[in-house]
Order: C-alpha cells, then sequence, then structure tokens
C-alpha cells in the first residue's frame, strides 16, 4: 500500500466521524447533479439518447461513446475544478475532486440508462453511486459487510431500504476522501519537476474514469 493510502485510510474515518451527513450530502449532491445537469453538461438522459441515435440505436456503440467522452472531461483539470465549483463538497474534499466525482456519476448513471435502468429508482441511483468505487473495492467491501451488494443487486433488489443509501454514501465518501490523499501526494512529488504536476493529475484522473466505465458497462448489462 503506498503512502498516500495509508494517510487516506487514517484520514477519512476522523472525517466520516466528524461529518457523516456532509459525506452523505455530497455524494447525494453529485448524484442529483449529475442526473439533472449542471454548468456545460446536459441533463444525463439527454446526453445518453443523443449518443444513442448517433449510434443508430447500438447501446454497446453509445456506451463507448460516453465513456470515450467522460474520459476527455476527467483528464481536462481546469474543466472539473470549474464544475467543482458548483457543488456544495465535503470541505475535506477539494474542487479537482468534486468535479471529477460529477463527471464519473454522470458516466455511469448514463450507462445505467442506456442498459435500461431507471434512474429515478432510488435502488438504481445507490447502485450508480456505488460503481464508484469500482470492482475490486466493491468486492471486498461486500465480503466484509460494509456493503449489502454489489451494483447490479442493489439496482435489482426487490425492495429499497432508505438506510442503503446513507451507507453506500458514506463508504464512497470515505473512498474519495483516501484518494484525494493519494492524488496529493503524487502531485507533491510531481511538481517538483515542472508540468509533470499536471500530467499526473491528468493521466490518473483519465484512466481512473475508463476502468470504471468498463465496470459499469459489464455490471449493468442486464442478464
Amino acid at each position: 500500500m503506498g503512502l498516500g493510502s495509508i494517510v487516506g485510510r487514517r484520514l477519512a474515518p476522523r472525517v466520516q466521524k466528524l461529518a457523516p451527513q456532509a459525506a452523505h450530502n455530497f455524494v447525494r449532491e453529485a448524484m442529483v447533479k449529475a442526473i439533472t445537469g449542471v454548468g456545460p453538461l446536459r441533463p444525463v438522459r439527454v446526453s445518453a439518447e443523443k449518443q444513442l441515435k448517433d449510434e443508430k440505436g447500438d447501446v454497446d456503440g453509445a456506451i463507448r461513446d460516453v465513456v470515450r467522452l467522460h474520459v476527455a472531461y476527467a483528464s481536462a483539470q481546469g474543466f472539473l475544478t470549474n464544475l467543482g465549483g458548483l457543488m456544495t463538497a465535503l470541505a475535506a474534499v477539494p474542487a479537482n475532486i468534486t468535479g471529477l466525482t460529477l463527471v464519473q456519476v454522470r458516466m455511469i448513471a448514463a450507462i445505467a440508462h442506456l442498459h435500461g435502468h431507471d434512474l429515478d429508482d432510488p435502488r438504481v441511483r445507490a447502485a450508480v453511486v456505488t460503481s464508484l468505487l469500482g470492482e475490486e473495492t466493491v468486492r471486498k467491501a461486500v465480503k466484509k459487510g460494509r456493503l449489502p451488494a454489489s451494483p447490479l443487486g442493489l439496482a435489482t433488489h426487490e425492495a429499497y431500504d432508505p438506510a442503503i443509501e446513507k451507507a453506500v454514501n458514506t463508504e464512497v465518501a470515505t473512498e474519495l476522501i483516501t484518494r484525494v490523499a493519494g492524488k496529493r501526494l503524487a502531485t507533491t512529488v510531481g511538481k517538483r519537476i515542472p508540468v509533470l504536476g499536471g500530467v499526473v493529475g491528468m493521466t490518473a484522473d483519465g484512466y481512473a474514469t475508463w476502468q470504471l466505465g468498463r465496470y459499469a458497462a459489464t455490471e449493468f448489462k442486464k442478464a
């Protein structure tokens, strides 16, 4: 485990304990803005349907377009910072990570919509947020009982328990804080070399978004 991860893991529970409601609100706000649209980003359904139309009804093609577009957004550091400034965020989370969270939630929501899931369904919204953790982290969280099910399991569960949303949001906020610590450490090291700091951030954010897109494309595909 890297130094950034160690620092993040120690910091995250402390911030979570101090402001659990703020952590919950931050993730919920990201979900709402991702779906309804914010700044230059149109409502997610409108954007997803346009991609589907452009691909002449090919769902897999539309999803590839959605992922490619959001990877580009994630790699644009100034774009992310401007989006982050439009959100009410947890104090420990800087504008860059709020913008990145918004972009990634939006991408996953678009993928879920293209696979036929109802974004107005709170179970689907909980599943979209859970996907932010990534495949490996989700698997570990489910195994340890911190999460009740995988994203698809949450989206298709027979009944919805409001407590699940808060548990999911808190878990995701904790993970985001951990990632912030790692990113800050990498960027600080990168700043010792001109331009490298920005390249590190762009590369990490773009690649992480691509990985989440691949995971969501598989996870939300109905049997």
